[in-house]
C-alpha cells in the first residue's frame, strides 16, 4: 500500500486507523492483536492499516511517526487522535467511543 493510497482511504472513510510497528517490536507484537480485536468489537466501521514502519519509512515520516508502536486514528478525514509508545488500548477506545457513535447515529 503506498502513501497515495493510504491518503485516499482517509478522504473517503468515515474513520481510519493506521497502526505504525515493526517486526522487532515486543511492544508492538502484544499491542497489534488487542488494538485490532478492540476496534473490531468497538469501531466495526473504522478501516484498519497496519504500516510496518521500518519497511515503509517514507510513509511513517509523512505521519510524523518516529516510533513505535504509534496508532493514529482519522475521523471524517481528520486525524482525531495519536497515542504512542505506552498506550493504553482502553484509553484510546474511550476517546474515540463518544465522537464515533456521533457519527453513526
Amino acid at each position: 500500500m503506498t502513501l497515495e493510497d493510504i491518503n485516499e482511504i482517509i478522504e473517503k472513510s468515515d474513520g481510519v486507523m493506521l497502526y505504525f510497528w515493526g517486526d522487532n517490536c515486543s511492544v508492538c507484537d502484544v499491542l497489534k492483536p488487542k488494538i485490532s480485536e478492540a476496534f473490531k468489537e468497538n469501531f466495526p466501521k473504522i478501516e484498519q492499516i497496519f504500516i510496518d514502519a521500518k519497511n515503509q519509512l517514507d510513509i511513517a515520516a509523512a505521519f510524523g511517526v518516529f516510533s513505535i508502536p504509534t496508532t493514529v486514528v482519522f475521523l471524517a478525514g481528520k486525524e482525531f487522535a495519536r497515542e504512542g509508545r505506552a498506550l493504553s488500548v482502553a484509553s484510546l477506545v474511550e476517546k474515540i467511543k463518544r465522537p464515533y457513535d456521533i457519527m453513526n447515529s
